[in-house]
This record gives structure tokens, C-alpha cells and sequence, in this order.
């Protein structure tokens, strides 16, 4: 005999009335089954969700900008003074100043009613200076100079023994100068160590300088009255004959004038250089940036475009780090 089997044909199935049941996709259920229905499509917000999602945005910014305003304003102002500053009605800014005192970030001295920012504001301002690395924020300025000079450029910073260079970026065809990362400039005949030199009151740095001047030999002292800086003679007669005091002074005006200092063949023969510092948000110069090249190809005088770009790129870095620079 043959043995029974346990399936049916479709014919046979339907002779015997059973009905075929189709089998379910992953996830359906079929209408007499006990499982819970299938989840419904996510609904599309309405224009009224849409439009409050857009006010809260909005409100988030005016709050910024009023917070903005007040830090631009010198972190102290009246509501009228920073309500035309950022070109808002008083009432409305008074609304938002409210909130912002109430998360610590805004206020209010009780004496002359004028906002001050907040311990809060504080906290968040400290945050970002300690994370401000002048080297770090000289760096992409360092790689745009390059590629739009086509020069070698460098990032100091002033270390125990004198401005130490922390960054390097040479072009395709460099020139080649015995200075790398490590290297340590001349406070003196460098453009660098000059800008130091001029602007860092700092009685370590002019005693560095001395010993520098005091350990020259006659030529190199002789620079000092010969080179780009004009008429220093005149101004050590006025220095009480100290020349180091003399190019101090002398530098400290040809950077406020030009922005700038720049040498010819007085660090290193055959090279000229440019160099502009990097201001943190207190005003200190925290670090110098320097552009250098062939004496025969380099154009280094103030008015030129290889200062005019470094001063670009200076600025630039400067603003990173919190620098604003009084009008």
C-alpha cells in the first residue's frame, strides 16, 4: 500500500472545504487574529507645529543677539543703550533679559539698574579662553600664506630663551634658511624677537636682549644703526645712548603705525622678513608671525602685499583668540 502523506493538493483541500490560507508578510496580521494591528504612519506636523518650531528658533536668536549685545557693549549697558544697539524695542529686550537672568547668564546692579553679564556668562567666557591655543589659531593662517605667497612663513611664541618657532610651513621651492621648528630668533636682528622686542613689557625680555647685545660682536652692533629701522641714533641719544632701549622704542612705533616690522639681511644674509603679532583678548601679543624670503625677490616694505597679507592673517588669528581691537 502507499503510505498516506501528511499534505494535500489544492484540489483536494478545496473538495474537502478546506481553505487555503495565504501566508503573512513579517509584520501583518490578518483580520481574525489576536495580535496588535500594524503601527500607523508617523503624522506630518501641522503648519501651527511648524510655525511654533520657527518662533522658538527665533526667540533662541533675539536671546543671543541681546546676550551678544551686551558683551560687544563692554558686558555692562542700560536696556535703552543695548535695546538701539541690537535694534530692538526696550520692552522686548527687557522680556528676554529677564529670562536670561533667570539662567544666571545676565545681571542687574541694583544701584544704576544697568545689566552686567552673569556669573554664568563668565564661566563660558573662561571655558573658551582656555581652549584659546594661539598656536592652534595661527596654523590655517600659516598654510593660506604659504599658498597665496608662495613663501616660507612661521608661528613664535616668547620661551625662557627667546622667541622659540612652534610652526613651519615652507612652499614647493622653499628658501632655504638654517631656522626650523625649535629655533630660537635673535631679539634683535629678527623681525620676529624685534616685534617682541617693541611690544612685551616685560623686564625678562629686555634683559634677554641685553645679554644678546652684550655677547654681539662690532658688526652686528653696528646693524643696529645702519639697518630698515631709521634714524635710531637719534632715539638712543634720547634712550641715554642705550641702543637696545633705542630699537625698542623704535620698533614699538613701526608696529603701531604699519601694523607691523620687517628687516633686510640683518638676521640672516640674503633674507628679508616681515613679521605681525597675535594679540589675545586681554591686548598682550602672545605670539609673532613671520614671512620671510630672498632679499632679491622679497618686497618687504609695510605698504607692500606680502605685509598687507600678513596683517590679514594676523588679525584673523588674533580674532580667534578673543582680540578686539579699540577703535
Amino acid at each position: 500500500m502507499t503510505p498516506k502523506t501528511a499534505s494535500a493538493t489544492s484540489t483536494q483541500a478545496e473538495a474537502h472545504g478546506i481553505a487555503r490560507k495565504k501566508p503573512s508578510r513579517p509584520g501583518s496580521t490578518s483580520s481574525g487574529s489576536s495580535g496588535s494591528p500594524a503601527p500607523s504612519a508617523p503624522t506630518v506636523p501641522s503648519g501651527a507645529t511648524t510655525r511654533e518650531r520657527r518662533q522658538r528658533v527665533q526667540s533662541a536668536q533675539t536671546g543671543m543677539a541681546v546676550l551678544k549685545g551686551l558683551a560687544r557693549l563692554g558686558g555692562r549697558a542700560s536696556l535703552s543703550g543695548l535695546a538701539g544697539h541690537v535694534g530692538e524695542s526696550p520692552a522686548k529686550v527687557h522680556r528676554y533679559l529677564a529670562s536670561l537672568i533667570e539662567e544666571g547668564l545676565v545681571a542687574q546692579d541694583s544701584a544704576t539698574q544697568q545689566y552686567l553679564l552673569g556669573t554664568e556668562a563668565m564661566m563660558i567666557g573662561v571655558a573658551a579662553m582656555r581652549q584659546a591655543d594661539p598656536v592652534r589659531a595661527a596654523e590655517p593662517a600659516l598654510v593660506r600664506l604659504r599658498e597665496a605667497l608662495e613663501l616660507t612663513s612661521f608661528v613664535a611664541v616668547m620661551g625662557n630663551m627667546g622667541p622659540t618657532i612652534v610652526r613651519f610651513e615652507e612652499p614647493g621651492l622653499p628658501v632655504t634658511v638654517n631656522v626650523r621648528v625649535g629655533s630660537v630668533m635673535s631679539l634683535l636682528w629678527s623681525s620676529t624677537g624685534r616685534v617682541f622686542l617693541g611690544l612685551l613689557d616685560d623686564s625678562r625680555v629686555r634683559a634677554l636682549a641685553q645679554d644678546e647685545y652684550a655677547q654681539a660682536g662690532p658688526a652686528l652692533r653696528a646693524l643696529l644703526d645702519t639697518d630698515n629701522m631709521g634714524d635710531v641714533k637719534a632715539a638712543a641719544r634720547h634712550e641715554k645712548h642705550d641702543p637696545v632701549d633705542a630699537l625698542r622704542h623704535a620698533v614699538r612705533e613701526e608696529v603701531h603705525m604699519h601694523g607691523c616690522a620687517s628687516v633686510k639681511d640683518t638676521n640672516l644674509k640674503g633674507i628679508s622678513a616681515v613679521s605681525a603679532p597675535l594679540f589675545d583678548h586681554t591686548g598682550r601679543p602672545c605670539a609673532v608671525l613671520t614671512t620671510l624670503g630672498a632679499t632679491g625677490g622679497f618686497d618687504a616694505a609695510p605698504e607692500g602685499p606680502v605685509a598687507a597679507a600678513l596683517r590679514r592673517e594676523a588679525a584673523a588669528a588674533s580674532a580667534l583668540l578673543g582680540y578686539a581691537p579699540s577703535v
